[in-house]
């Protein structure tokens, strides 16, 4: 990233000598070069807490933040005087436990199953498109609903695995690139809606909807995520948004948004529950979780190929493709049953890798660790409850961006040919122009309808059925 020399001042040359400092001690001092880019080599324990302690603060919000959207979409769970209110927290505690579970598969493995590096597993946003309308609205019941979805979208994910990388060429990033975008705009407008007060304000039309105050405190986590993105290194600028976050927080605590209500009802220690939710197997939820299962596949791909490029300087092999899509698949069925969301590898900590040069997958093993034990402690989930929907919101709107950002960036590779100009303009066309006018599929089946309003299949399944179909001689 380019920084600004003009915006060079005391406390960003401070923050930039404080996180080079942290960043030369987290990873030039860890061991030889050689060593920093095997898999299997263990720092000093003073050095690699530190280490797995960073991985999980570059994902800790991404990684919670879809079981909040998701319980909001569905209209419960928030206020501490809601009886729904311990779902919440409980979804929230299950997405650090099973994140930590598909994580410790990828990294120590279980015969076939795990790549044997440092893949981080976190909560998928990929799916939140095709979970909002799945839940829109149906309260807690419709959970059930989602977990079906989870159980056949991991296992079917896992099957990719058999066969993933001879499919890679049905997803050129002209494909993948249109799917990422499609992704980030789909969320762009939840980020909005939470930093202005969040959904249930909006459907109750309570006035503090888009109110000042709302704005200031998300605007907030916006600067400050963006200071410390850019004007240091290190473990503060990876821990950006969280630290954004907790800034928010702060400000927003004497405004009278914080409510902790729900921290001394909320259990210390409690295991996760088999069936919390119950599983419901319905079409809808099936097709819409298998075919992002296959876009998640390929993203995990990708990101094996990135840490053993950056992290080693060597391509990955078969074994680990296969390896990591069989985790990824299997990590996500067990945590439906528990009743958590999928899991995927995340591309945060795969750039993290990158930077510290440290390839070791038990530095991430101890990660996983911290979060499987923050995962049996409902009390954690309960403080993370109190976030105020509009400092989340700030969050998420850097977040949601990045992602749309991430698709661009990957469209940028494309030959912009008369024939991949044709392929895009189509799928986008249909794809954002069915999420923008929902109302234009009211005949619908409702299993048809969930699966066409967020436009993102409908793109996807254009945008690859094209991309096979017409010949690249239409640009000769």
């Amino acid at each position: 990233m380019a920084y600004s020399k003009r915006g060079s001042t005391s406390a960003s040359v401070l923050g930039r000598a404080l996180g080079a400092t942290l960043n030369r001690a987290l990873g030039a001092t860890v061991g030889s070069s050689r060593k920093r880019k095997d898999p299997n080599y263990t720092p000093p324990i003073a050095q690699a807490i530190p280490l797995g302690i960073q991985h999980i603060l570059a994902m800790f919000i991404s990684n919670i933040t879809p079981a909040i959207i998701i319980c909001g979409a569905a209209g419960f769970g928030f206020g501490s005087n809601s009886p729904d209110f311990p779902q919440m927290i409980y979804m929230i505690q299950m997405s650090m436990f099973f994140a930590g579970v598909a994580t410790i598969l990828q990294t120590i493995g279980l015969g076939p199953v795990g790549a044997r590096l440092p893949i981080v597993q976190g909560t998928s946003f990929a799916f939140v498109p095709i979970m909002i309308p799945l839940v829109a609205g149906k309260g807690v019941d419709a959970i059930a609903m989602l977990m079906g979805g989870v159980v056949a979208g991991g296992i079917f994910h896992a099957l990719l695995g058999l066969f993933i990388g001879r499919i890679r060429f049905a997803l050129p990033p002209l494909v993948t690139g249109l799917i990422v975008l499609m992704i980030g705009l789909a969320l762009i407008r939840v980020g909005i809606q939470y930093a202005a007060g969040g959904v249930p304000a909006k459907a109750q039309g309570l006035a503090e909807y888009g109110s000042l105050a709302n704005w200031f405190v998300a605007g907030v986590v916006v600067v400050v995520t963006l200071a410390l993105k850019f004007f240091t290194r290190g473990m503060l600028s990876v821990s950006a948004v969280l630290i954004g976050i907790g800034v928010g927080y702060l400000v927003a605590l004497p405004m009278g948004m914080v409510n902790f209500g729900g921290i001394p009802h909320a259990e210390t220690w409690a295991l996760p529950a088999f069936n919390h939710f119950g599983i419901e197997f319905t079409a809808a939820a099936i097709i819409g979780f298998c075919a992002m299962s296959f876009v998640s596949a390929v993203e995990t791909v990708g990101d094996v190929s990135g840490i053993t490029k950056g992290g080693a300087n060597r391509e990955a092999t078969d074994k680990e493709i296969e390896g990591a899509t069989y985790a990824d698949g299997i990590g996500s069925a067990v945590a439906g049953f528990f009743g958590a969301l999928p899991n995927t590898s995340f591309s945060q900590n795969v750039g993290l890798i990158a930077m510290t040069g440290v390839m070791s997958r038990h530095v991430v093993t101890i990660g996983a660790i911290l979060l499987i034990v923050a995962g049996l402690i409902p009390k954690i989930g309960a403080f993370i409850a109190t976030i105020p929907i509009e400092v989340l919101g700030g969050g998420v709107i850097v977040m949601f961006g990045m992602v749309t950002a991430a698709g661009v960036s990957m469209l940028a590779s494309v030959k912009w040919n008369r024939r991949n100009l044709i392929i895009f303009a189509i799928a986008l066309s249909i794809g954002l122009g069915l999420q923008l006018e929902p109302e234009a599929l009211q005949h619908l089946s409702g299993t048809a309808k969930i699966l066409m309003v967020s436009g993102l299949l409908p793109a996807a399944v254009i945008a690859i059925a094209l991309n096979l179909i017409l010949p690249e001689s239409i640009d000769k």
